[in-house]
């Protein structure tokens, strides 16, 4: 295991263990992580599925806000940022106990705004579930 992979895993722990909104994190995996891309899987389970028995969009929109913040933590600035605008296509629906891939890609870091994408997919068919855009502020990049 790489230290880039054991140091975000270790970002997502504490994060989830604060009790806040990311507590979500718990039932995600880290699958891999190098500089600018982040691979993580979560099983659809119970907490997370709508009336109709499929996941969430809020919980889509939560994964795509968190996964791609943990993608841009990957980056040589290493900064979260604040979320700036966030849109998420829905292609298909994840049903309970399926195994979700969430993958996500810093497509590029300005001096003060970072762009990212993520994809969901089913594990076991490779079906695109929703992808979704991220666009975070950094704040003010001071040079040396």
């Amino acid at each position: 295991m790489s230290c880039l992979t054991q140091n975000l895993r270790e970002v997502m722990k504490a994060l989830s263990s604060v009790g806040s909104f990311d507590r979500v994190l718990q039932k995600v995996t880290l699958v891999s992580a190098v500089p600018g891309k982040v691979v993580c899987e979560m099983k659809v389970e119970e907490e997370h599925i709508n009336k109709m028995g499929t996941l969430h969009g809020g919980l889509t929109a939560t994964l795509v806000d968190n996964i791609s913040t943990m993608a841009l933590l990957c980056t040589e600035r290493g900064a979260a940022g604040v979320s700036v605008d966030m849109s998420i296509s829905y292609m298909s629906p994840a049903k309970l106990g399926e195994d979700v891939m969430i993958t996500a890609h810093v497509l590029k870091q300005g001096k003060t705004l970072a762009f990212a994408s993520v994809e969901l997919t089913n594990k076991a068919t490779g079906e695109l579930i929703a992808q979704g855009k991220h666009t975070k502020h950094l704040g003010n990049r001071t040079v040396a």
